[in-house]
């Protein structure tokens, strides 16, 4: 009798050892949510989406990097505007000086722009077609002049198609035509800091 006590004692053990074993594995599974390797990338003409990538950087970590251009676009507006517009027009992909070390090592990507001709800007095409991005997440975020991300998450889905591409953010940066740069500073800053912190609980990042 006393050995069948013991036995079933020995069980009920074994029992709750496997009931801890569930929720340790439970506990490893938001750990690695926590340590997923994140991949921020953006380009940013006006440091509106540079702050953006900052602030999101500051909640997720990871790795920071800026999109550079092998031949800068020119410092004039206008000349800009019509360089992109040209772009858009013949498929012309910009050569990037940016390279990004061991892309396989990443699993999350954010990738940031502003709105361009109410497009995705051509650099960043220039990336997604570049990098190899099939079994990755990536999320797009936005800097806009009041006219909203355009046709830009679309691309970034069509570009991304072997991709989990999550919700992206958009909001509201500088107008450069009206010579309205960095607004995304001061009270505007905490506003939208507090507004990526809304989308990252969203779309369960943090």
């Amino acid at each position: 009798m006393r050995f069948v006590t013991a036995f079933l004692v020995l069980v009920i053990i074994a029992s709750l050892a496997g009931c801890s074993s569930a929720q340790q594995v439970s506990s490893v599974s938001d750990v690695r949510k926590v340590n997923r390797k994140i991949l921020i990338v953006y380009l940013s003409r006006t440091n509106n989406t540079k702050a953006v990538a900052e602030f999101i950087h500051d909640a997720v970590g990871g790795t920071i990097v800026p999109i550079e251009l092998e031949k800068p676009y020119p410092e004039n507006y206008r000349a800009i505007v019509d360089q992109v517009v040209e772009e858009n027009e013949s498929g012309f992909l910009p050569p990037l000086k940016t390279k990004i070390d061991r892309i396989e090592q990443y699993d999350t990507i954010f990738v940031g722009f502003p709105t361009w001709d109410m497009k995705i800007p051509p650099p960043i095409k220039s990336f997604l077609k570049q990098y190899d991005l099939k079994g990755k997440t990536v999320i797009p975020f936005n800097t806009h002049a009041g006219y909203g991300e355009g046709s830009s998450f679309e691309t970034v889905k069509e570009l991304c198609r072997g991709s989990t591409v999550l919700e992206g953010f958009v909001t509201k940066g500088g107008i450069e035509k009206d010579g309205v740069l960095l607004a995304i500073k001061d009270a505007r800053a905490a506003e939208v800091r507090t507004e990526i912190q809304k989308w990252l609980r969203k779309i369960k990042l943090i």
